[in-house]
């Protein structure tokens, strides 16, 4: 599988390396990345930690994580493929990216980009993704990305003691790309 992939746009999917931790701590100093990480990532430590995590699973073949970068190699965010499962080939969608990047199509690209990935070198056939519906940024990179709207999980998630509808998308190898 490739570990190293080009958008239309210029930027670059890599895997994550150990230098890149006091780029991923910077970005999870941003008060919207809060509860991206099942473990707080507040030191150049534990950006490390989280860092070694995408290493192993990727390993285990049960999620895919890449850094996207730009032609000068700054850290504009995170895109994986994860909750892999090989029976069925589906795999689960996430993104983020740094407050610098944010309206910039970064994610949109590096959406599209990694479900061309997962579909022809992870072998995987359908990827879901869902984000709050009070999030349109994040429904407009789905949108971009090709993943339709397939309906609503109601109060599916919980921050801060309130809890969250969650908009679900999904995308087939074989759908065109819209």
């Amino acid at each position: 599988m490739r570990d190293h992939v080009e958008t239309s746009s210029g930027l670059v999917l890599r895997r994550w390396a150990p230098e890149d931790a006091a780029a991923v701590r910077a970005a999870f100093a941003d008060p919207l990345m809060r509860g991206q990480s099942s473990e707080p990532v507040d030191s150049v430590r534990a950006a490390g930690l989280w860092i070694a995590d995408r290493g192993g699973q990727w390993a285990e073949g049960s999620a895919f994580a890449f850094a996207v970068v730009d032609g000068d190699g700054t850290v504009l965010g995170n895109v994986s493929v994860g909750a892999v499962n090989r029976q069925h080939a589906t795999g689960w969608v996430s993104y983020w990216t740094t407050a610098a990047a944010r309206g910039r199509g970064v994610a949109s690209a590096a959406c599209r980009t990694l479900a061309q990935w997962a579909f022809d070198d992870a072998e995987l056939f359908r990827l879901e993704l869902g984000h709050r519906v009070n999030n349109p940024a994040s429904c407009r990179v789905a949108r971009a990305a090709g993943f339709g709207v397939e309906g609503l999980q109601r109060q599916k998630l919980s921050y801060d003691g309130v809890r969250h509808d969650v908009e679900l998308h999904a995308r087939l190898a074989a759908d065109p790309l819209r």
